[in-house]
Order: C-alpha cells, then sequence, then structure tokens
C-alpha cells in the first residue's frame, strides 16, 4: 500500500507543478508570440492527462485496500478530469479561436487548484 500511497503523492505534486506551470507559460505566450511553440501543447497534454493517472491510482487503492476517503477529495480529483475534458472540447470553438492561450492558461491553473484542494483535504 505504501508504495501506491507514494506513488498517488508523487503524480499529485507532478499535476500541481506541470500545471502551474504550463499554465504560467501558456498565459506568457498569449501575450509573447515567441514563447508559442508545439512544445508547449505536449507539455499541456502531459500536465493535464496527469489528472486521469491520479484517478486510476486513487481507485486502484480505494478498491485495492477498502480505503475509505473523504467524498470531496475524490470530487476535486474528479473534477480534474471534467476540466480536462471541457478546456478539449472548447479548444475548436469559434470564440476561443484566438483565445486558446488564454483558454489553457487559465484552465490548467484551475487544475492546478483542483489538485491542491484534493491533496489538502487528503491531508486534513
Amino acid at each position: 500500500m505504501q508504495n501506491l500511497l507514494d506513488l498517488h503523492r508523487s503524480v499529485a505534486w507532478f499535476l500541481i507543478l506541470s500545471n502551474a506551470a504550463v499554465g504560467a507559460w501558456a498565459l506568457a505566450a498569449h501575450r509573447y508570440r515567441p514563447l508559442r511553440s508545439p512544445v508547449l501543447w505536449w507539455c499541456i497534454g502531459v500536465a493535464q492527462l496527469s489528472a486521469f493517472a491520479m484517478a486510476i491510482i486513487g481507485t486502484l487503492m480505494v478498491n485495492r485496500y477498502d480505503i475509505e476517503l473523504d467524498q470531496f477529495h475524490a470530487l476535486y480529483g474528479f473534477s480534474a478530469i471534467v476540466a480536462v475534458g471541457i478546456l478539449y472540447s472548447y479548444r475548436t470553438s469559434p470564440f476561443i479561436k484566438d483565445k486558446q492561450y488564454l483558454l489553457y492558461g487559465f484552465g490548467s491553473l484551475f487544475i492546478m487548484g483542483l489538485g491542491i484542494r484534493a491533496m489538502y483535504l487528503g491531508n486534513s
């Protein structure tokens, strides 16, 4: 159990820090064109896919070790997955066309916040 718990915590920190970094990068890229790069989109993808990794690891822990967790911990965790889906669905919307960097910048920071909140609930 300790290995899965350690992995869950490590991926949680990755989710928080990576989404903070790509969120700031995307917001800066909205303002400064030289920061716009295909690498940014790959990094956003990796950062946001970590929400799915968190859910899978958490679900394994709950099912395998019969852990009782705070209901809001799961709510914030799965809300991050929903947020990723919403961001992805809006990426081709006509009214977002020139605001994709803002969408993903603020969206990534929102996901970071959900991760912080879920982590806080897990430690209280």
